[in-house]
C-alpha cells in the first residue's frame, strides 16, 4: 500500500520543481507560484508586465485556483484576452494559517490537474 503524501511534502516538491524550471537562485514563495499560475491561466507567455497588470495575474489565479471550491465561477474574456470571474461565495473568514493551507492545498490541487506533479 503506497504512503500518504503529505501537503507539506507535497508542497516542497511543488516548490523545488518550479523554482528549479522558473527561479533564478531564490526559492519561489507562494506569490511567486500564484503569479506563475495567473500568467499560466492568461496564456499570453512570458513577457514584461506592469505593477498593476500583476495585481490582476494574481487575482486570476487565485480566482482560477478556488473556483473547485465554489468561489468563484469563470465569467468571461475580454477584448484583450485577459479572463474574468465572478464571486459565487464570498470567502470565509479564515486566520493566516488556514489561508495559507487552503492556499497550498488548491495550488498542489491545480498543478497535479495539469500533470505537472502527482
Amino acid at each position: 500500500m503506497p504512503i500518504m503524501t503529505t501537503l507539506k511534502e507535497k508542497w516542497e516538491q511543488l516548490v523545488s520543481k518550479l523554482t528549479n524550471q522558473f527561479a533564478d537562485g531564490d526559492e519561489l514563495n507562494m506569490d511567486g507560484i500564484i503569479y506563475l499560475i495567473g500568467v499560466q491561466e492568461l496564456g499570453q507567455g512570458h513577457k514584461s508586465f506592469k505593477k498593476d497588470e500583476k495585481v490582476n495575474l494574481m487575482h486570476i489565479a487565485i480566482c482560477k485556483l478556488l473556483e473547485p471550491y465554489g468561489y468563484y465561477e469563470f465569467d468571461y474574456f475580454d477584448v484583450d484576452g485577459w479572463p474574468h470571474y465572478k464571486v459565487l461565495t464570498e470567502l470565509p473568514d479564515l486566520k493566516p494559517g488556514e489561508q495559507t493551507v487552503l492556499m497550498k492545498e488548491a495550488i498542489i490541487n491545480y498543478f497535479e490537474g495539469l500533470n505537472y506533479i502527482s
